[in-house]
């Protein structure tokens, strides 16, 4: 869009340039007016800041040449390439300025090294884009007939967003004989139009005008907008409602639905038109009580209900009834409406719960007063009689008094806080009108609690699982108890009975938590000493007077002691007559690879892999001559001897357990190599003392393994009988274990119903636990290796002592 100057020619893009500069000793600024017309094109050029004010547009980059504007978006841009200012948007004069007869938009410029600091002043002229146009497109206006000549009537106003000469200058009405239009000037060149009345209007001639008033500007071209105003010519009210009736009368029901029609008023009127349109309003008596109870169509007159209607508040009611006509100076007519009402069975009985208690001991005789309750209804008559009732099948029951409408709520039958510790009993309460009507109340009794429980243990027999040489003080294992009872009747204590007979023998060697059931070791055990000891706990209340169970009762708590590796291996051959873990053994020279030299025999107190020895070469004088047997012990030639093998050779053999921390012990074996004729001479001596020391070996091994069979076959047989008590019916079958290490010499896995057992020697995890309803012999052991089926492997450890490789190796 190009820019208008009045008296220049037209410029692309300013139409008036002023500037001026001023320059002070810290800096300097200038100020340039442009003058652009609103609503130019996004982009459009408004003039040269740049060439304006001399500056050479080479250095507006390198001294970072912009506007400054505040937090409002600004509406102009500079190129910093040739210093023009652009239009940033759509500039709308009557946004920016809304109806100033001057807009000017200031614009910040800024110039750095050195500071020079611009100001642009950019007027933005009016352009005629907006045409007048009426609040309204038509206009009702009502007249009376009687109205007089020049009697002025108010109309809405034009308006035209633009300014000066651009906005309204004139108010144009269509031709007519009656009416005329009168323009008052106001503030801001607004200009208000009046309708004024040329001639006396006469409604039976006319009655109603249709005309048009039109809003021009002063814009070249000129734009208008117009309204259509319509005069209805009322017509002279002179004659009032008259009621059809002389009196109202009608009677409602109480509590009729919202929305009832009471009855219907109705009134005429003579006259014609608005003079004649008849509505009804209450009258000024009528309080707002009465509005909130009933509403009053004003066209039909009905009267409805609007609230609830009660009989019992107000059995008649009286309402002034205005009727109106719609004329210019309205008349009316008033009239009273009698409505009666009539009672119904809109009450519903009531129930009072007095002297309650809300709790009561469970103790408590059949009989027992609980409550006292009485019922009321506000009917009367059939309306007003009540039967009240609760459910059968409760240990509650009612009792009627004296007086009417009063019972006692009483027990019925023993209460038992255990099976039931509150009930929420029902109350309904039911009068004999038609339709009956009902109302229920529940009330909460609590029943409080009697010490009639004595405390019982959660498992009974316990079994538990202690390791040696535990530390004295420290918790071992806990037993716990619950008391059906509430409260200080179920607070448990715990104590250990140290008179219950065989069982009391170890009771010395531990202690109980009281609280918590927490026992507690008072001494080291030691697995080679005792293996295993009973005791009995007694669990005791707090109630008045307390309840405990009886040394009969309590349950029997078995603790076996698990096996540490806490003994070293001990040497039984060789050994020297000093006692010394070492021997001398002669061989001939021509002996061929394989040959038995010696046998080292250990022994060792633990038990399980505690005490499964290995055996290994510590110290050898030629490993080529001699190897060891790491299981035997048995120390046997790699090849023949030649001439040049040295005559005596030292062995130091390691015999060590396979604990987790492993304990181990030395024997040393000396070697001599003789000449077969000198070994012939020598063995038939060390054959003698080899036999007699084999005897000794041969007779202590029988009774080792003597007594282990005995165990063995003792657990087996104990093992069946406590299968056979079990309730469930489970076929048991002996399983091979595919993944046998050798570790445990003897073992013997079974598999009953769909749980997988392996009976063992006393070898365990710490921490193990008992799996209840396994009568004490199943500890469960997580398997890392978890079949496919998705069951868990479970240890038997009922004997402590089965094992045949209790350390003895041969």
């Amino acid at each position: 869009m190009e820019h208008k100057r009045r008296g220049a020619s037209r410029q692309p893009w300013q139409c008036l340039v002023f500037v001026a500069l001023l320059f002070s000793l810290k800096g300097s600024f200038a100020q340039i007016r442009y003058s652009i017309a609103e609503e130019m094109k996004d982009g459009a050029a408004v003039g040269n800041i740049a060439k304006d004010l001399g500056i050479d547009p080479r250095t507006l980059k390198e001294r970072g040449f912009r506007i400054v504007s505040s937090s409002k978006e600004s509406h102009f841009q500079i190129d910093q390439n040739d210093g023009i200012l652009y239009v940033k948007g759509k500039i709308d004069r009557e946004e920016v300025c809304e109806r100033s007869s001057v807009c000017l938009i200031d614009v910040k410029t800024v110039l750095e090294n050195p500071l020079e600091i611009h100001y642009v002043a950019v007027e933005v002229v009016d352009v005629n884009d907006h045409a007048p146009s009426f609040p309204e497109r038509e206009k009702r206006l009502e007249i009376g007939e009687s109205a007089m000549p020049g009697t002025r009537y108010q109309l809405p106003a034009a308006r035209d967003p633009d300014g000066g000469t651009n906005s309204v200058q004139m108010y144009k009405l269509s031709t007519n004989d009656h009416f005329r239009i009168d323009v008052k000037e106001r503030d801001g060149d607004r200009k208000m139009p009046f309708l004024v009345i040329q001639k006396p209007l006469d409604r039976e001639t006319k009655q109603f005008y249709k005309l048009q008033l039109t809003a021009i500007d002063g814009g070249r071209p000129p734009k208008s907008g117009s309204m259509n105003i319509i005069v209805d010519v009322l017509d002279v009210n002179d004659n009032m409602p008259v009621f059809t009736k002389e009196v109202y009368s009608v009677t409602l029901n109480e509590n009729s639905p919202v929305g009832t029609t009471v009855i219907q008023v109705n009134a005429t009127d003579l006259d014609d038109g608005p003079n004649g349109d008849v509505f009804y309003t209450f009258g000024n008596d009528v309080d707002s009580k009465l509005r909130e109870l009933f509403d009053l169509d004003s066209i039909t007159g009905n009267i409805l209900v609007k609230g609830n209607i009660n009989f019992e508040e107000q059995k008649s009611y009286e309402i002034d009834i205005k009727a109106s006509d719609r004329g210019a100076i309205p008349l009316t007519a008033d009239k009273s409406v009698i409505i009666k009402v009539v009672d119904v069975n809109d009450n519903v009985p009531e129930i009072d719960v007095t002297s309650f208690a809300s709790a009561i001991p469970e103790d408590s005789r059949p009989g027992t007063t609980v409550a006292l309750i009485s019922v009321h209804d506000l009917d009367d008559g059939q309306n007003g009689k009540i039967s009240l009732s609760l459910p059968d099948d409760i240990a509650f029951k009612l009792m009627p008094s004296t007086k009417d409408n009063v019972y006692s709520l009483v027990t019925k039958s023993p209460l038992d806080r255990e099976s039931m510790y509150e009930y929420d009993i029902v109350l309904v309460a039911k009068d004999a009108g038609e339709p009956s009507l009902s109302s229920i109340k529940t009330i909460k009794v609590i029943i409080s609690d009697v010490n009639d429980n004595p405390p019982v243990f959660l498992f009974t027999p316990y079994m538990f699982y202690v390791a040696e040489n535990n530390i004295p003080g420290d918790s071992m294992f806990s037993v716990s108890a619950f008391d059906r009872d509430f409260n200080e009747n179920a607070l448990v204590s715990y104590q250990i009975c140290r008179d219950c007979g065989d069982d009391s023998k170890y009771t010395s060697a531990i202690n109980i938590n009281s609280e918590n059931g927490m026992v507690y070791a008072l001494k080291s055990f030691d697995f080679e000493t005792v293996k295993t000891f009973k005791f009995h706990v007694l669990a005791t209340d707090s109630g008045t007077p307390a309840r405990s169970s009886n040394a009969t009762c309590s349950p029997s708590v078995t603790v076996f002691i698990l096996d540490q590796n806490d003994n070293s291996p001990l040497i039984l051959s060789p050994l020297s007559s000093n006692g010394s873990a070492e021997g001398v053994e002669e061989i001939p020279r021509n002996v061929n690879a394989g040959h038995l030299v010696a046998k080292v025999r250990a022994y060792d107190l633990d038990v399980g892999y505690n005490g499964w020895l290995l055996f290994a070469l510590h110290e050898v004088s030629d490993h080529t001559l001699f190897g060891l047997d790491r299981y035997t012990g048995q120390i046997r030639t790699l090849r023949p001897f030649t001439e040049t093998d040295e005559a005596k050779h030292k062995l130091v053999i390691l015999v060590k357990d396979n604990g987790n921390v492993s304990l181990s012990a030395t024997a040393t074996v000396l070697i001599n190599l003789v000449e077969p004729r000198e070994a012939f001479a020598a063995s038939d001596v060390q054959g003698i003392l080899k036999d007699e020391d084999e005897n000794n070996v041969t007779f202590y091994l029988i009774i080792t393994l003597g007594s282990v069979s005995t165990l063995f076959l003792i657990s087996i047989i104990v093992l069946i009988v406590m299968q056979c008590s079990k309730s469930t019916d489970y076929s048991s079958k002996y399983l091979q274990e595919t993944n046998y290490d050798g570790t445990l010499c003897h073992s013997i896995q079974y598999r009953s119903g769909d749980k997988r057992y392996m009976l063992v020697g006393p070898r365990m995890s710490i921490g193990s636990t008992i799996v209840p309803g396994s009568n004490g012999n199943t500890l469960v052991v997580p398997d890392r290796r978890r079949r496919a089926s998705g069951e868990w492997w479970h240890i038997n450890l009922y004997s402590a002592q089965i094992s045949t490789c209790e350390g003895l190796a041969v």
